[in-house]
């Protein structure tokens, strides 16, 4: 009998944490914490683990209530596509004041981890959380611009981590904000034309055309060479204490050109498959050149 009910409470514990994760959208979290933990190293003179622990637990909150408020404003949404109707909210399995709870704890968890680094830290982060429910949500079924708006939250992230090591906002966290700027369109695009036909189910209108043709592909091709551009720029020394050696901007080009090349087979074939491979080189971008960023920052 006690196992029975030992079993039953470590299952109800295990999906109340499954829920949360899916609320919160654990995985893109820690890959947006992962950004934070790079911009931290690049602006730090000197690793201090607390205000690294505050960063890592201040981001995943912030990102976790945007992710939350994302999913009670857009439930109705959300319950019309495959890809969200068993979401937390939209199946029933959560509450609206359950989730609306989580947000708003999360929130002023996250401001106050912030807020320890720094006000200007909490400041962005609290920017970023306004930025993504209050504008780039509700725009999503009204215009393309969305994605747009959307690059803006998107990119803190990576200048956050500087800002939180550092207390001060120059072009060291301005470059960083925009190498993720200019790399969410081509990132978020192939995963919108992916998606197109869920998305339009729901009426959300994330392609810059409307449609998956070679406009579209073609936008998506201008802002990867605009993305590749500007992650090399430190490298002429034009960035104050941001920088990059010649073998380390080798290797960040040569990642962008990779990423152009399956740009230029989506404008070539415009199907999924090759959008779907755009979509995996631009995850492995992201990463690939914050880790080249940060081993450089160290060995040079």
């Amino acid at each position: 009998m006690k196992s029975a009910v030992g079993s039953v409470k470590n299952n109800t514990l295990s999906l109340l944490l499954s829920d949360f994760k899916e609320i919160t959208k654990a995985k893109l979290a820690v890959s947006v914490v992962f950004s934070s933990i790079a911009g931290y190293f690049l602006g730090a003179y000197q690793i201090d683990i607390v205000s690294l622990l505050l960063l890592m637990f201040g981001g995943y909150c912030m990102v976790g209530a945007s992710n939350a408020y994302n999913q009670i404003i857009e439930k109705d949404l959300d319950a019309l596509m495959k890809r969200t109707r068993n979401r937390p909210i939209p199946s029933g399995r959560m509450s609206v004041r359950t989730a609306l709870i989580i947000a708003v704890v999360l929130t002023v968890l996250g401001v106050l981890a912030l807020f320890a680094l720094s006000p200007k830290t909490a400041m962005f982060g609290a920017i970023s959380i306004f930025l993504y429910t209050s504008v780039y949500t509700p725009l999503k079924t009204k215009s393309p611009l969305s994605v747009f708006v959307g690059a803006f939250p998107g990119a803190i992230p990576f200048m956050l981590g500087w800002v939180a090591a550092t207390d001060d906002f120059g072009i060291e966290p301005g470059t960083l904000f925009m190498i993720q700027f200019f790399w969410q369109f081509p990132h978020f695009w192939a995963l919108g034309w992916m998606l197109d036909e869920d998305y339009k189910q729901a009426g959300f209108k994330m392609l810059p055309t409307g449609k998956k043709d070679k406009g579209t592909a073609l936008q998506i091709i201008l802002y990867t060479i605009w993305m590749i551009v500007i992650s090399i720029i430190p490298v002429f020394g034009f960035t104050g204490r941001l920088h990059l050696s010649i073998p380390a901007a080798a290797i960040v080009l040569l990642s962008g050109l990779v990423m152009l090349f399956f740009a230029f087979k989506l404008y070539e074939n415009r199907d999924n498959p090759s959008a779907r491979k755009l979509m995996l080189a631009s995850v492995t971008y992201i990463s690939l050149i914050q880790i080249v960023y940060v081993i450089d920052k160290f060995i040079s």
